[in-house]
């Protein structure tokens, strides 16, 4: 989605190359920007190192249960601050000196752990790797068509260390060279990046500033209200996933079925207040579309497009046209975007410096009371562009562990021949640009279904001799990538908005994954050590591992063993994300306004319409706000929204421990039609 603009334009371009002092509504005038090299302390790494264990072991926990991962990056900030402060208070009193603690070396730490527990994610220590076990192929059983014994690679410690390294930090080099289109050009919001810059801003800012004094005011007032609100929530949210406010079915039972319900969460409320009212609105008309028009149709034809008796995990049934379509809008959107951006740089390229207003990269020129909030805006474009990371060394740096992955893979999973993960690197940095942008929208990365991808075409080409294991690494290769790429520009707009180097964030993500190759890994090995990981009765009942195995064997057969109409509905619905952003951009700026957008369209098609709700409430509620008070609406709106993202997701802690421990809430609160007597 490009920046469009009416009226006299300018390049966000460096002005300055050494800027050593940088103002801002949450600085003082003379504080002063730390080099990038000194943004990373060894403090930091430490307290890194152990949130990124503890978050490692939450993800897990997590992943081997209900496999939803909600995103950590408020909590990996706020319990930063909490270490470092806490360490360098204690350390005073003893009358040592101490290096002040920045916002900068504040949002290192917070990239560092977002790093390290991100692999516990797109490891696949839920998924994929465990759907290669020897249990989950005896779930789903012996006499299953394409099952088979030899498709089996039960886990290791020193192979899955090997095989996050080998992966992991290709999707760190894929995007490099497009973050300032991405953060500046195309101004994507990224929700949570943007809270948890908000909420490291408010901890380190000059008191004194009125407007910051009391946007960290509503902040932690919202910030309250979320966390407590979510942790009555959790008192009614009985076991299993059909009990509580999430499962209230405040628009009816009918509808209800249908995913059209507001599930009271702060999270989603949240990002409705900080997502543009298009990208909103677009994710809404997508539910509409998707569980309000289309799933409930293809339903009524069971039993003739699909068979009736089939799970709904089964991609042979309905739940095969949700994945598929939603992929469909996706790559249509993202790939669109891609040749888009391209192709203005190659141009670009070739013309002379006095036509570069054709670049995304523009702002409008604006007065009066807003020149302030314009030379903010420059000066962080002027230090998110100072340290850069040049494109020979994003590019060089991809081909060689590209080199090196492609020759480890076939002798971690032989059936994964050389010329497949060859090809999977190829085609990877298209896919994590399309999840890198689906992630600014939306704040949803969909790794998991990239993944699902490359899984899927893998598989298919191996055939039944080995495709199910080639299928399941595939994915794996091609989730870290579009994982890892989508977290790093996530936390380069946290950066951006924090006065952060990008240099030190790409250093601090390189070392955070290096962390997470090690802990990940290890922290897994604890809980497949200690528990019966995959059992039916077992709490760790690791759901998503027996999907992906189908999904694998599913693979084996072809596209031609999806439902009938699925691969003509997919192609139909790539062609109209294709229109639909050819549409915005030909269309004049008063109209392309309300012209949806795909990319946020696609994500209800696949998870459900619930979240569309919760997002549309809080577009409700900054539209009503701007009408009220403009000036307040612009001034407050993203303390609120972060407050409310910020307290839901530092609930997650003390709830993920609360499981851990196996202390289950005490009510469940479900609904159900009265019964006549």
């Amino acid at each position: 989605m490009g920046t469009e603009n009416s009226g006299t334009v300018e390049i966000t371009e460096p002005l300055l190359e050494e800027p050593s002092k940088i103002p801002d509504s949450n600085l003082d005038d003379s504080e002063i920007i730390p080099y990038w090299k000194d943004q990373i302390t060894i403090r930091g790494l430490v307290v890194s190192a152990v949130l990124g264990t503890l978050f490692c072991i939450i993800t897990h926990k997590l992943n081997l249960t209900v496999g939803i991962i909600p995103s950590l990056n408020v909590a990996a900030g706020l319990l930063g601050f909490f270490f470092v402060k806490s360490w360098t208070g204690f350390m005073s009193k003893l009358g040592f000196s101490v290096q002040p603690f920045t916002k900068q070396e504040n949002t290192v730490i917070q990239t560092c752990v977002v790093a390290c527990y991100g692999l516990a994610f797109s490891g696949g220590f839920g998924s994929y790797l465990l759907a290669m076990d020897e249990k989950t192929y005896k779930l789903i059983g012996p006499d299953y068509p394409g099952n088979r014994a030899e498709d089996v690679k039960n886990p290791g410690l020193l192979w899955m260390m090997g095989f996050i390294f080998v992966v992991s930090f290709l999707g760190l080099f894929s995007l490099v060279p497009l973050r300032k289109v991405m953060v500046m050009g195309y101004k994507l919001t990224y929700p949570s990046g943007t809270a948890t810059a908000m909420l490291i801003n408010s901890f380190h800012t000059n008191t004194g500033a009125e407007l910051a004094r009391n946007q960290v005011g509503r902040l932690g007032k919202y910030l309250s209200i979320s966390f407590c609100w979510s942790c009555f929530k959790w008192f009614f949210s009985g076991i299993g996933d059909a009990c509580g406010f999430d499962n209230f079915p405040t628009l009816g039972l009918t509808l209800f079925k249908n995913t059209f319900y507001f599930d009271f969460s702060p999270t989603y409320v949240g990002c409705g207040l900080i997502c543009p009212h298009i990208v909103n609105c677009s994710v809404l008309f997508g539910a509409i579309i998707s569980w309000g028009v289309l799933w409930p149709l293809i339903s009524q034809r069971a039993g003739d497009w699909y068979p009736a008796d089939l799970g709904s995990n089964d991609f042979k049934g309905l739940y095969g046209y949700k994945v598929f379509i939603a992929i469909s809008l996706i790559l249509g959107d993202g790939l669109y975007n891609l040749v888009k951006i391209v192709a203005i740089t190659i141009r670009e390229i070739f013309k002379s410096s006095s036509t570069q207003k054709d670049l995304p990269l523009v702002m409008e020129v604006i007065g009066g009371e807003s020149s302030k909030l314009e030379l903010e805006r420059k000066k962080r474009d002027e230090i998110f562009l100072k340290d850069r990371i040049p494109f020979w060394f994003a590019a060089s740096g991809y081909v060689a562990l590209a080199a090196i992955s492609t020759a480890a893979m076939p002798m971690i999973f032989p059936p994964l021949k050389w010329y497949l993960v060859l090809c999977s690197y190829v085609i990877a940095p298209a896919l994590a640009f399309c999840n890198s942008y689906g992630t600014g929208l939306t704040d949803w990365s969909l790794a998991s279904t990239y993944g699902k991808i490359g899984l899927f075409m893998i598989a298919s080409l191996v055939g039944s001799n080995g495709g199910v294991i080639a299928g399941l690494a595939a994915c794996g290769v091609m989730m870290s990538i579009v994982s890892t790429a989508a977290d790093l520009m996530q936390d380069f707009k946290t950066g951006y908005l924090t006065l952060s180097s990008a240099k030190s964030m790409f250093v601090s993500q390189l070392v955070g994954t290096a962390m997470g190759c090690i802990i990940a890994p290890l922290t897994f090995w604890m809980y497949w050590n200690a528990f019966d990981i995959g059992s039916p009765d077992s709490p760790y009942k690791a759901p998503y591992a027996v999907i992906y195995r189908e999904m694998a064997i599913l693979g084996i057969e072809g596209f031609s063993e999806l439902p009938k109409h699925c691969l003509a509905l997919c192609c139909g619905f790539f062609v109209a994300a294709l229109a639909i952003n050819l549409l915005r951009d030909i269309t004049p700026a008063k109209f392309s306004q309300f012209i949806p957008i795909p990319m946020a369209m696609a994500v209800p098609f696949y998870i459900g319409a619930y979240f569309a709700i919760d997002m549309f409430v809080g577009t409700v509620i900054l539209f009503v706000w701007e009408r009220i008070n403009k000036k307040d609406a612009e001034d407050f709106a993203g303390a609120v929204a972060s407050g409310l993202i910020c307290g839901d997701g530092i609930w997650t802690i003390p709830s993920a421990i609360l499981s851990i421990f196996r202390i289950n809430p005490p009510i469940c609160m479900y609904f159900g039609p009265s019964v006549s007597t």
